[in-house]
């Protein structure tokens, strides 16, 4: 007998992880404790492409220059060279998908088929607005609402 089995998908999803003060830290260990921090990237996980695809649109933040995904993948080719890492994860199916990532945390924006930080800020204001203010806030509504509903059902006598 075959069973269904329903499969639950969240609306959002927001991971977040609360390290040591960042000191100390060369500009990529500063990038992959931030993806390290937001869920982008798991503890222990070798396989940090993220980490170089953030990277790389950070340092084109500054000069203002949009990438498309051929350049974020030779870019990010050159990157992990010249930090003497792995090349696993560069194929650019990979790398597309790690900028989708990055898109659904509101951190990059796409721009005519080309992306960049969004709007060139500071992704310290991206966060602030995208994320805590807005995402951060329906979230934990939610999940209250799951509580609360929880609380209400199991306060009840048993039929």
């Amino acid at each position: 007998m075959n069973k269904i089995v329903s499969r639950d998908a969240p609306l959002s999803e927001l991971t977040l992880r609360k390290y040591e003060k960042p000191y100390n830290l060369g500009r990529r260990g500063l990038v992959k404790k931030l993806c390290l921090s937001t869920g982008l990237l798991q503890p222990g996980d070798s396989r940090d492409i993220i980490v170089d695809v953030l990277f790389v649109l950070l340092e084109h933040k500054g000069k203002k220059k949009e990438l498309s995904s051929e350049e974020i993948t030779k870019m990010v080719i050159n990157n992990r060279k010249k930090h003497r890492l792995l090349m696993s994860g560069i194929a650019s199916s990979n790398i597309r998908r790690q900028v989708k990532r990055l898109r659904d945390l509101f951190l990059v924006e796409k721009v005519k088929n080309k992306y960049r930080i969004t709007e060139f800020s500071n992704i310290s204001e991206t966060f602030e607005e995208k994320l805590e203010q807005f995402l951060l806030p329906s979230i934990v509504l939610r999940v209250k609402e799951y509580f609360s509903a929880i609380d209400e059902e199991f306060s009840k006598k048993k039929k």
